[in-house]
């Protein structure tokens, strides 16, 4: 098993097969944010008076701190996802789990667009919607550290941020086929009709997405590529009190530097849109015109950040992406709250500029933090973890500072300070890690010694070689 760890051109099949893992990291992740960034504009939207009905007609600012809430909760559930995900992948294989995790997450997304509201089943309403949303996020658990991870260490030492960023880019691409979605249809019904049913067919439509990331995932899982990934997860797959007596330093660097990309992510993602339209009186077409730039803008950004990585370190990469997302938190408010569509726009773009650098490196930084043989477990619990810390639960943060002082550069204040926390918790990681060996094949040799039953696998391997 080659550990790509040299600057030496790969063989034209071994390019193909690269090409399979790129193809695959990119539609795993593309599919699963869709998902999730469907729900987010939704919650943006039309969720708190249709299934918070109460509260909506008391309080509707407490509303929708309620619906942003119920789109941090899936993210507590991510891992044990990825430790029950990681159980069934040793015992049953990959296939059946990928399976498993394709069928809950697209298909929780699906039966919310046919959830009844509170109208018609009362209490019931938001408890099953809650309930999906335990599914979506549990689906999703460990899914990003095995496409990170493979992405990675298939890549040549010195491309290795450029390869990592494949899985990174799955987020805006998703971002922008949910925002595409949702501008077509605000765009092309009333806003009552889009209130009633319109919301739904973005939702509905995610079972197309199963079938089609299942067929394209199933070319891979055929391949010798798929056995690697197979061997490869059990080999660096550590017991969770491994990982935490012996490395717990580095899993909380993880965390914190994940942490406030992931937080100012989920303002482009879907906080922006409801502030424009709902404070602001933009229209909903207006704002997500504006969210999806925004989302191309960050895709560019993120692909930038994977390549500039490679070229004056990833370390520095993220501190000058943190850099910039300090500096425009809170100046980005008054263009803003111009409500002009080009200075709305111009603000998001902006706070790209400094999301891409400071997720691009993201992958390759986080295999290089980790040994080999607590790799995955490392790399999937850090990155689930800054997701609970930053992104989970932001929308709603910056809901209640929006309701509490009726300013929006007050969530600016929010994002600047998790910006210093992750910006200070990326410059502790010694950059004498960078391009390190990731000892790949001592791992796998390490590992069959302790579990002679997996040599026929690594010799399938070998073979595919």
């Amino acid at each position: 098993m080659s550990t790509r760890d040299n600057d030496v051109a790969p063989a034209p099949r071994r390019s193909a097969e690269e090409r399979k893992v790129l193809a695959s990291t990119l539609v795993g992740t593309t599919i699963e944010w869709y998902d999730y960034f469907i729900y987010a504009q939704a919650a943006a939207f039309v969720l708190a008076p249709l299934y918070f009905g109460p509260v909506a007609d008391d309080n509707p600012g407490l509303a929708q701190v309620i619906s942003w809430a119920s789109l941090g909760i899936s993210f507590l559930f991510r891992p044990l996802g990825a430790v029950v995900a990681g159980h069934l992948g040793d015992r049953l294989g990959r296939k059946m789990v990928l399976v498993i995790t394709l069928v809950g997450m697209g298909g929780a997304t699906a039966l919310i667009g046919l959830l009844p509201t509170y109208a018609t089943i009362g209490i019931w309403a938001p408890i099953i919607l809650i309930l999906l949303r335990v599914v979506q996020g549990f689906s999703a658990g460990g899914e990003w550290g095995g496409a990170a991870l493979m992405s990675v260490e298939h890549a040549p030492r010195n491309k290795r941020s450029a390869f990592g960023s494949y899985p990174q880019i799955g987020v805006p691409i998703g971002m922008l086929l949910a925002t595409a979605f949702m501008t077509i249809l605000t765009s092309s019904m009333s806003a009552e009709a889009f209130q009633t049913w319109g919301w739904r067919i973005p939702f509905i439509s995610s079972a197309v997405l199963i079938l089609i990331g299942y067929i394209i995932r199933r070319a891979v899982e055929e391949s010798p590529v798929f056995k690697e990934m197979q061997l490869r997860k059990k080999e660096s797959a550590a017991p969770l009190r491994v990982l935490l007596r012996d490395h717990k330093k580095n899993v909380i660097l993880a965390a914190l530097i994940f942490a406030a990309n992931n937080a100012a992510g989920y303002l482009v993602i879907a906080f922006f849109a409801s502030y424009g339209s709902n404070v602001l009186d933009m229209s909903r077409t207006s704002t997500l015109i504006a969210s999806f730039i925004g989302g191309v803008s960050w895709l560019v950004f993120t692909m930038f950040g994977g390549w500039i990585g490679d070229r004056i370190g990833k370390i520095l990469t993220f501190q000058i992406g943190y850099g910039i997302i300090i500096l425009w938190a809170i100046p980005m408010w008054f263009l803003l709250d111009t409500a002009s569509l080009p200075l709305f726009t111009l603000a998001i773009v902006l706070l790209t500029v400094g999301l891409g650098p400071s997720y691009g490196p993201q992958s390759a930084l986080y295999a290089e933090m980790f040994p080999a043989r607590v790799r995955y477990s490392g790399v999937s619990i850090g990155y689930a973890l800054g997701s609970i810390v930053g992104g989970a639960f932001a929308p709603m943060i910056a809901q209640l500072l929006l309701n509490r002082t009726g300013s929006g550069w007050t969530i600016g204040v929010y994002i600047a300070v998790l910006g210093l926390i992750s910006f200070i918790a990326v410059s502790m990681v010694p950059k004498s890690i960078e391009g390190k060996d990731l000892h790949v094949e001592d791992a796998e040799r390490e590992y069959l010694e302790e579990h002679p039953e997996d040599a026929a696998l690594a010799a399938e391997v070998k073979r595919g070689q």
